[in-house]
């Protein structure tokens, strides 16, 4: 279960305590596109999430967005942003978070992911040894696959979160 427990949770990103992501030594963020940042079926960002992104990077934070989605994806909905991203990651496989922390000049030290899934996001960060951070999926209505997943996923989240409330009242 450790592997699928994530360090942080929240409803959305806009939900994310980047003052404690800071307190955690976190200077670089790989974030998952569909259904963390933008609904799965939504080309682009909104203009909140624009500065929200943006404001990251005022923080000081360096981001690099990871998707298993094509370049296609990748590439029109980064069209705007101009942020280094990586498409066809394989999350949960490692080569990818390891690639992002390339482009960001980060370790597994001071990097985090920023994800809706457990079994991609959260386990592939947690395998690397990186601070994970699950977010409340946006849309419900996914591709055939991922819905069969978040069936299982619900499951464990139930876990989780009990696990999560526990060690917050320590």
């Amino acid at each position: 279960m450790r592997l699928l427990t994530p360090a942080m949770y929240a409803e959305s990103i806009f939900e994310i305590d980047l003052k404690k992501l800071k307190d955690n030594n976190i200077k670089g963020l790989i974030i998952d596109i569909d259904n963390t940042l933008v609904a799965w079926d939504i080309k682009y960002a909104s203009e909140d999430t624009k500065k929200w992104l943006l404001n990251l990077l005022k923080e000081g934070f360096k981001v690099c967005l990871v998707s298993n989605n094509t370049e296609d994806r990748v590439v029109t909905f980064n069209e705007e942003l101009k942020l280094p991203a990586i498409h066809r990651a394989n999350k949960p496989r490692r080569g990818a978070f390891r690639k992002a922390m390339t482009k960001m000049g980060t370790d597994i030290n001071c990097t985090a992911i920023i994800g809706d899934q457990i079994f991609t996001d959260i386990l592939g960060g947690n395998r690397m040894g990186i601070y994970t951070v699950l977010v409340v999926p946006i849309e419900s209505k996914e591709f055939w696959w991922t819905t069969l997943v978040r069936r299982v996923e619900r499951h464990v989240l139930r876990i989780v979160l009990k696990n999560h409330r526990k060690e917050g009242k320590k």
